[in-house]
């Protein structure tokens, strides 16, 4: 791997660490930033898709939680190629929701970067949880890495 390899796979991890702390903080905007104008998401709420980043209401979303949102990513692993990069992990989710609801969830995320200006930014997340094949399609919310 050469030095300019590991500097653009930094580049990329530092621009994810910046969106995901946005989340964490509920800061809507500077989520959005770290996003491409069209961005596709698939999330883990409905709908299927949200295409834009203003699309997802952050906002609303946030407004569900008491405080922060805890994160935590293991496994991550950044490809980087010109100017297009991915990344796939599994990310912790943690707080509390406005109805005293605690959440403490496991998930699989993949992003897709693009590079814009010089500027790593998301062009798709895809997040997702196994569900159960045993024809109960019920999420697999109990495991864990």
């Amino acid at each position: 791997m050469t030095s300019a390899t590991i500097d653009e796979k930094a580049a990329v991890a530092t621009a994810i660490e910046g969106w995901a702390k946005a989340i964490c903080d509920k800061d809507a905007a500077r989520a959005k930033s770290h996003l491409t104008d069209d961005v596709v998401q698939f999330t883990l709420a409905p709908p299927l898709q949200y295409e834009g980043k203003d699309a997802e209401d952050l906002e609303a979303w946030f407004a569900t939680w008491k405080g922060p949102i805890g994160g935590e990513a293991r496994d991550v692993q950044i490809s980087v190629g010109g100017d297009v990069a991915f990344a796939r992990s599994l990310v912790r989710m943690t707080g509390t929701k406005t109805d005293g609801y605690e959440v403490d969830l496991w998930f699989r995320q993949t992003l897709g970067l693009i590079r814009q200006a010089g500027t790593w930014r998301i062009a798709h997340v895809h997040t997702s949880v196994p569900f159960y094949m045993d024809g109960s399609f019920k999420g697999a919310f109990d495991l864990t890495p």
